[in-house]
């Protein structure tokens, strides 16, 4: 850790195709000062962090303001340096984690301002890279599964006993922590989609009741299994291409939960009124981004996801580790996520 004014970032200065060497750059860029925090502000050394697709979409479409360099990253792990003035959750030295805010400064810097609010304690069993993995897919499942598709979180872990939850494209980020957030905090029937042997073998390992090939179409593989009508689905890639079939295949008064981007006009919502059908977005940042009153259940879920990971509940989706944090390593992390292919989280730790 740099102890000048000036810290190692990677960030860009134009968007750029992530094959472009000044995609992404090694930068020198000044350190947040300790006596500027915000109130609710920490300053975090930060010492590991992964990369999310949302990195690869704001580096393709978000252009820096002029003369200066923007830095990614909404996944880090590392050490509380200074507090703001009205932090009462943390103290300096304190190892958290986080998924940040998509207004802010990203990650991909040596230090990072983060609001405690939407910070946690970092899992002790978990090393650095293991621990970077989570927050932001953790986040991002946790309310999609218990504030958007509404499935209740009881104390015996029988919330959604009888239903069936259909998680298309299973074997990403979010798929991955999904999976095991409601096998083992509801008493859902968990049916997966993925297509290669590999990502199939991994969300069986993840917990998946069974496994659909998505390349296929759904409804039969469905029927065979005796899941004619789904109540849920979290559709987390392609949402668009697989519209008329999750119309098809969910039950009336079901209820569709979406993360992915979409092209204008790719979902006809009329096709959900004859069942009565809903539709729910999943946007992790929306409490960081308009400053809602709840904030603080981010803090909160990050707390109980570290506890069930120390108690051995829940694993690291951790899936390739790029080395050091640098614009190299970074760029290719970036290109991995952006081919589809990556299963689990791509994760980076320590500077180099």
């Amino acid at each position: 850790m740099t102890t000048s004014s000036l810290m190692k970032a990677v960030g860009y200065h134009q968007a750029l195709p992530i094959d472009h060497p000044e995609s992404l750059l090694d930068l020198q860029l000044p350190a947040p000062q300790a006596q500027h925090l915000a109130p609710h502000d920490l300053l975090v050394a930060v010492s590991a962090v992964s990369v999310n697709p949302v990195d690869t979409k704001v580096r393709q479409s978000r252009a820096p303001v002029p003369g200066q360099a923007e830095v990614l990253g909404w996944d880090a792990v590392g050490t509380v340096l200074a507090v703001g003035p009205a932090v009462t959750l943390f103290q300096p030295g304190e190892r958290v984690w986080y998924a940040g805010s998509i207004t802010r400064p990203g990650s991909n810097a040596e230090q990072q301002l983060v609001d405690e609010r939407i910070a946690a304690r970092a899992p002790a069993s978990l090393n650095d890279a293991q621990a970077a993995a989570l927050p932001l897919t953790a986040i991002t499942a946790w309310e999609l599964l218990f504030d958007r598709l509404g499935v209740p979180l009881q104390a015996d872990g029988q919330g959604g006993a009888g239903q069936t939850l259909l998680v298309l494209g299973a074997g990403g980020g979010v798929g991955s922590i999904l999976l095991q957030l409601a096998r083992r905090l509801t008493a859902l029937t968990v049916v997966a989609t993925a297509s290669r042997p590999e990502t199939r073998q991994w969300c069986e390992a993840l917990g998946a009741h069974a496994v659909i090939d998505h390349r296929q179409p759904l409804l039969p593989q469905l029927q065979a299994l005796g899941h004619a009508d789904v109540p849920l689905v979290a559709s987390l890639t392609h949402t668009g291409d697989y519209f008329p079939q999750l119309v098809e295949l969910l039950a009336p008064q079901g209820r569709l939960g979406l993360i992915d981007d979409l092209a204008p006009g790719a979902l006809d919502v009329m096709a959900l009124k004859p069942k009565s059908l809903s539709l729910h977005w999943e946007m992790m940042f929306a409490r960081s981004r308009f400053g809602t009153p709840d904030q603080i259940e981010q803090h909160r879920l990050l707390s109980r996801v570290a506890e069930l990971v120390d108690a051995g509940q829940l694993r690291s989706t951790e899936g390739d580790h790029m080395g050091p944090i640098n614009a190299a390593n970074l760029r290719r992390a970036h290109a991995h996520v952006e081919s589809g292919r990556a299963r689990g989280k791509v994760v980076l730790q320590g500077w180099g």
